[in-house]
């Protein structure tokens, strides 16, 4: 690979804040400089959001090859590690429904979906670190976050590992602190049946609008 550059393409600045609206920017960064978002762009992408999940929700309800092997996967008792691998294929699926990712031209659009998968999905919660004997307090959730994204770049992608870590460097702290769809960061089955609440009623609220 030529190098980093060709892949990033024009960006912001290195900690450039971002208008939190701009929800498609602030994922995916470079965007920004294809400009602002249009009139009604919040409700529009309320309605986005919609649709992404009746189609994953009808695809999991419907498709038999999903059926199939989430049926097969829970027989075999492989349930946790189905919820984890599943949520954060989904993750993906909504990266890639709402913001239209360049998965294969742009590093930086797949790093910033691996960091939102690996922090969303309960990759990196207490219990699986501690299983991989990873151990630490301060920050070790963000810390977590960044290596499970790098590990995840290098295993689909035949790039440098330096490649891959200036990657997520670049599009870390804005797409951490993405939690869309969840609102927040689910550590935990609790959380995730907040956020799921919160965000129909977020959902019904900007149907009326």
């Amino acid at each position: 690979m030529a190098g980093a550059q060709d892949e990033r393409g024009p960006g912001p600045e290195t900690g450039q804040q971002l208008p939190q609206p701009q929800v498609a920017c602030q994922v995916f960064p470079e965007r920004l400089a294809q400009g602002g978002p249009q009139p009604g762009f919040l409700s529009s992408f309320f309605t986005d959001n919609r649709k992404c999940q009746r189609m994953l929700l009808k695809t999991l309800e419907t498709n038999p090859y999903v059926k199939l092997l989430l049926d097969a996967m829970k027989h075999s008792g492989c349930q946790a590690h189905m919820n984890r691998v599943a949520t954060h294929e989904l993750i993906h699926a909504f990266d890639h429904c709402r913001a239209h990712v360049s998965w294969f031209t742009n590093v930086r659009h797949l790093a910033c979906s691996e960091v939102r998968a690996a922090n969303l999905s309960g990759d990196c919660s207490l219990v699986n670190e501690i299983f991989r004997l990873h151990f630490g307090l301060k920050q070790h959730h963000q810390t977590c976050v960044r290596n499970r994204a790098i590990l995840s770049i290098l295993a689909v992608r035949n790039i440098s590992k330096e490649v891959a870590q200036k990657a997520v460097d670049e599009v870390f702290e804005s797409c951490f602190n993405d939690h869309e769809p969840f609102g927040r960061i689910p550590h935990n089955k609790t959380y995730a049946r907040y956020a799921h609440r919160d965000f129909q009623n977020r959902d019904r609220y900007y149907s009326n609008i």
